[in-house]
């Protein structure tokens, strides 16, 4: 098999099928399961720190409850992120670059809540990293005013749909990546869009069967939250 020149095992929310996602914790697991890539969320805090976390309320993985934006940082700071036994706390944006940035690593950063772009592009010009990252979101406006703000930064547009008029708009854009619902992946499709002159990373795999045919489908990444099967996989076709 063909090996793709810069395929990418993106820790989703870091290994969140082992630990609380969105964490130090959980992006550590995904380091030790040889994960070369993390994929996180961004959110805007009621004193507007940029917080990584998914959802907009806090119930689902937190001992808190309601909207994370009605919270400020220091008052987040009061809640535990659970999954299972473990447990640890919201982290920033900053602090997780701080902690990161210098590995061999890529990022994908989704702007998940609104008037996230520019705050982000703030952040990431103290880091100056743009060979590391790429921003996405299910959001085109968000997506454009970041690269307003900072055009030498690669852009993938997270798809929930593949019509040929979404594909055109975001090459007229200039998105870099399209990041396709894993439902939707073939190996017919892929070529297509990377024909056209995206990387394709796949979402939504949220089992070995879509994991698999991602992967032999020809993509250059995608987002698990077990990245240790997915390595086992790459060293298996080695």
């Amino acid at each position: 098999m063909k090996k793709l020149d810069k395929f990418i095992n993106y820790a989703h929310r870091g290994a969140s099928e082992y630990a609380p996602e969105n964490t130090f914790l959980s992006f550590y697991y995904g380091l030790t399961m040889k994960a070369n890539g993390i994929e996180t969320d961004v959110q805007l805090t009621k004193d507007n720190v940029l917080v990584l976390f998914h959802d907009a309320t806090l119930e689902r993985v937190t001992d808190g409850k309601g909207n994370l934006c009605d919270y400020t940082f220091e008052e987040l700071q009061s809640f535990w992120v659970k999954k299972g036994d473990l447990k640890d706390k919201i982290i920033t944006l900053e602090d997780f670059l701080t902690h990161f940035s210098k590995m061999d690593l890529t990022f994908a950063i989704e702007l998940k809540g609104d008037n996230t772009a520019l705050p982000t592009a703030k952040i990431l010009e103290k880091f100056n990293i743009p060979e590391k990252v790429v921003i996405t979101s299910f959001k085109r406006k968000e997506l454009l005013d970041f690269k307003k703000a900072l055009p030498n930064y690669k852009t993938g547009f997270l798809a929930q749909s593949i019509e040929d008029e979404l594909l055109a708009q975001l090459k007229n854009d200039g998105i870099d990546e399209f990041c396709p619902d894993a439902q939707f992946v073939t190996k017919e499709n892929v070529e297509k869009w990377r024909s056209l002159g995206f990387n394709v990373r796949a979402w939504g795999v949220v089992n070995q069967d879509l994991m698999k045919n991602a992967y032999f489908s020809g993509v250059n990444g995608m987002t698990v939250n077990f990245p240790d099967k997915l390595t086992e996989l790459i060293e298996m076709t080695e």
